[in-house]
């Protein structure tokens, strides 16, 4: 029992001199001091107490959110007194709740099958050295502005060459949208059509409800799926159609002009069907203002 004593007696002798070493620092010792609670509790806390405040003073002297050296990223490790106890938590800096509450509008954009950065896409970040874009970029400012005219503003059509920002030209005008608290979905269509059949057991219809009567909706690549009857005639169909019956601006992105997209939509499995696709191609006129971008490749 006497060796165990010694043993318990020599570890209280090392935790104080730790301790005692750590108070001698006396930016941590007015640290500790505001906790306003005794010496020996403290004592007990002194590893813990540490690395508080070593994160304490990383927020101090802040490198920014992206550089943030704490353990969570975000977070400051946070000794509080808990009646004549120490509790620890992980409390959010300031600069990752301003983010967060500058990234709310992002709860207002929904996508499917489509990378997540999508959703950083800003109509400040555009580049502006392509003239090509100057007529795309004046109809977004209309149509922001005549958004909540009782006639809602049509969609774009935007057809052009590969890679050349089709998609993130829609997005930007979508996140400004989401800032004004309006709802929208991005569709990488033919992907999203292989994700919707294998919904029919699950959610099928809630899905397909959702994409019909979002307020604003990207269907993006269209042309370049494997077509199908289903996926023109039950299920681009009726979203186009319940779009157009109820004013909803859509848009489209593709490497297909419209002429070029009836063609590939008249052709299935089945065989030729040029009246389907017509169809189609009239509820797309219907809902949107076709325009191009012809550019250079942004993605090499």
């Amino acid at each position: 029992m006497k060796k165990a004593n010694t043993i318990y007696d020599f570890d209280n002798i090392k935790l104080t001199q730790s301790f005692q070493e750590a108070c001698s620092d006396k930016e941590f010792k007015e640290y500790i001091d505001k906790l306003n609670i005794k010496e020996d509790i403290l004592e007990e806390y002194t590893s813990l107490l540490m690395d508080t405040f070593e994160e304490y003073k990383n927020c101090k002297n802040c490198p920014g959110l992206e550089k943030c050296p704490n353990l969570m990223k975000g977070y400051v490790y946070t000794p509080n007194k808990d009646g004549k106890m120490i509790s620890f938590s992980y409390n959010e800096c300031k600069l990752l709740k301003k983010q967060e509450k500058n990234d709310a509008y992002k709860k207002n954009l929904d996508i499917y099958d489509m990378p997540i950065m999508i959703k950083e896409a800003s109509l400040k970040n555009i580049y502006k050295d392509d003239k090509a874009r100057v007529p795309i970029i004046k109809y977004f400012k209309e149509f922001m502005d005549n958004y909540n005219n009782e006639k809602k503003p049509k969609g774009i059509y935007l057809t052009g060459s590969f890679g050349s920002g089709k998609t993130y030209l829609i997005a930007s005008l979508f996140n400004e949208m989401a800032k004004k608290n309006i709802k929208s979905i991005m569709i990488y269509f033919p992907d999203f059509l292989v994700s919707l059949k294998s919904s029919f057991k699950t959610n099928y219809g809630e899905l397909f409800n959702e994409i019909k009567k979002i307020p604003l909706l990207l269907l993006d690549d269209i042309g370049s799926e494997n077509v199908s009857n289903w996926s023109r005639d039950e299920v681009l169909g009726p979203i186009l159609q319940y779009r157009m019956d109820n004013c909803l601006p859509t848009f489209f992105t593709s490497n297909l002009t419209l002429e070029e997209l009836e063609n590939n939509l008249s052709l299935t499995q089945s065989g030729v069907d040029k009246v389907k696709a017509r169809r189609i191609i009239e509820r797309i006129k219907q809902l949107t203002v076709p325009l191009s971008l012809i550019s250079k490749n942004r993605r090499d």
